[in-house]
């Protein structure tokens, strides 16, 4: 098995429909599919072409090795609210994760001059609470047993919390140097 690619190496660039089958195959991901709710394709292929979201694919390394997708949704809001819909990296423990997000931070409140970046999590995905609790956002609250689950073949429920970045908050992170990325 190589390495994993140098989260200095990682890329974004925007999902195209071919994409999809990749998309589809990383959210039924057994390693992933416990901290998502998957969309079914014809959600992607809206996703993809609605200017309201921002799909991409995630590349690492020298060539154009996928491994992982995110969307962004609310990027016309003229509340200035963007969403983290979903941030699905496959490759875990190298960083590429804390790269993502610090990029789309950039996306979010100098590209598309957010006021508010938020998302929410569920509750049993503790790694990435984890990152963005380091990484500055802030728990507004839980939406409890609001996620109906069904891991192998038992039903439960989950909660999200939500969390969110405002401006200054990132403005403030980036005057200390706390986003390099």
């Amino acid at each position: 098995m190589n390495p994993a690619p140098a989260a200095t190496q990682l890329r974004l660039r925007p999902t195209m429909l071919f994409d999809l089958d990749f998309v589809l195959t990383v959210e039924q991901d057994p390693a992933c599919r416990p901290f998502i709710t998957p969309w079914e394709r014809t959600q992607h292929e809206g996703a993809v072409r609605f200017p309201d979201f921002r799909h991409f694919i995630v590349e690492a390394g020298t060539g154009t090795q996928a491994v992982g997708f995110v969307i962004l949704q609310g990027c016309r809001s003229r509340h200035r609210s963007i969403e983290l819909k979903r941030m699905v990296i496959q490759v875990q423990g190298q960083g590429l994760g804390r790269a993502c997000l610090r990029m789309l931070e950039q996306i979010a409140f100098r590209d598309l001059h957010a006021h508010r970046f938020w998302l929410d999590v569920k509750a049993n995905n503790v790694r990435a609470k984890a990152l963005y609790d380091s990484e500055g956002f802030v728990e507004e609250g839980r939406l409890r047993d609001c996620v109906l689950t069904d891991e192998n073949g038992v039903q439960g429920y989950d909660s999200l919390i939500v969390m969110s970045m405002l401006e200054a908050e990132y403005a403030e992170r980036q005057q200390a140097g706390q986003d390099a990325a």
